[in-house]
């Protein structure tokens, strides 16, 4: 531990040097002129002969700190002076329903999805907060995928991280976990991080969804009505094979057993995604998934927290399960053992 704690060090001290070379060029290189942070790459990951770091161990992901973020069991890359403190309303070990941390809502994506607040959809049992997809063919307009959202009634802002051990269901739809807030009617002013949108099993063939059952899909969303475009948004998609060789659930499978998603909200630009205690996507509120730059825009909102169980003929999700997998009770549940946040304040 020691000898990791003063390797750590070296590596912020040569990480500091080289943000100060790449700052110098920068500035002769189209930096952005309305960039109000930098992003220092903390990731464990040798540059050069002169920068080694040991890799994790399997012992270093047996022994994670439950009481922390699981990133700092690993490589603890937590500011100085700083330290992580438990939000406990935006924390649940899913011991029983509770109502005073959560809600459900009933506002629909499209068909064929009907969001239902049926004990028969959601609900806590066995330490376990729920969502099941069920057949129902009775309900209007075609939509026969039953489901279930569940939100944090607390919301929070940056500097803040939060993480939830995670169980898909094996139907093609997306299992999510993520944060949002949006005024105006159907989110036409929103700030929203997608920490993950999971399906295990795509219908599509030769789709967008391909990898799905190894990919960890991560995105954020900048919505205002007032501006142009209206909407930006960027992804930074992680495979699960590129976590470290000691990681347990390198391959394990989204419906196999549970996996840990996390995000640390930095600030008012900077979104850095984890899995199973390793950094996996990162992205950067302004910047558009075309490529372009937009400095004006930038989270202001406190968000909330939200759990939710969709499909969508679309490749982009995956495709429409088969009717017979909602009801196989084996395989239509969506299962979270518990979700965690923290809030990064000072010593």
């Amino acid at each position: 531990m020691l000898e990791r704690n003063f390797l750590n060090k070296k590596v912020h001290l040569l990480l500091f040097i080289c943000l100060m070379i790449n700052l110098e060029s920068c500035s002769n290189n189209g930096l952005k002129p309305n960039d109000s942070t930098n992003i220092i790459d903390f990731k464990p990951v040798a540059k050069d002969d002169t920068l080694t770091v040991d890799a994790p161990t399997l012992e270093d992901f047996n022994s994670i700190d439950p009481t922390q973020p699981s990133f700092t069991s690993i490589v603890n890359t937590t500011p100085g002076g700083k330290k992580w403190v438990k939000l406990e309303s935006m924390s649940d070990e899913f011991e029983t329903w509770d109502s005073d941390k959560w809600f459900k809502s009933t506002w629909n994506y499209g068909v064929p999805v009907f969001m239902s607040t049926s004990a028969a959809n959601s609900g806590v049992t066995d330490g376990k907060l729920w969502i099941k997809a069920t057949l129902n063919e009775s309900n209007p307009e075609d939509r026969w995928f039953q489901t279930a959202r569940i939100h944090s009634k607390a919301e929070t802002g940056y500097p803040m991280y939060t993480e939830a051990r995670i169980k898909t269901a094996h139907i093609s739809a997306f299992n999510t976990f993520w944060m949002n807030k949006g005024e105006g009617g159907a989110g036409i002013f929103r700030d929203e991080i997608d920490i993950i949108e999971n399906n295990s099993k795509p219908s599509c063939n030769n789709c967008a969804a391909d990898d799905y059952p190894l990919q960890m899909n991560s995105q954020y969303f900048h919505a205002d009505n007032n501006l142009d475009p209206k909407e930006i948004r960027n992804k930074d998609n992680y495979l699960r094979s590129s976590l470290s060789q000691a990681n347990p659930l390198r391959n394990v499978g989204w419906n196999e057993d549970y996996h840990t998603y996390g995000v640390w909200w930095k600030d008012e630009r900077n979104i850095q995604f984890y899995l199973n205690g390793e950094p996996s996507g990162n992205v950067v509120v302004g910047e558009h998934r075309d490529g372009t730059y937009h400095p004006s825009r930038f989270f202001t909102r406190e968000l909330e927290i939200i759990f939710d169980l969709w499909t969508n003929e679309a490749g982009w999700l995956g495709g429409l399960p088969p009717k017979s997998d909602l009801q196989n009770e084996s395989i239509n549940t969506m299962r979270i053992d518990w979700v965690r946040t923290w809030k990064l304040e000072d010593k």
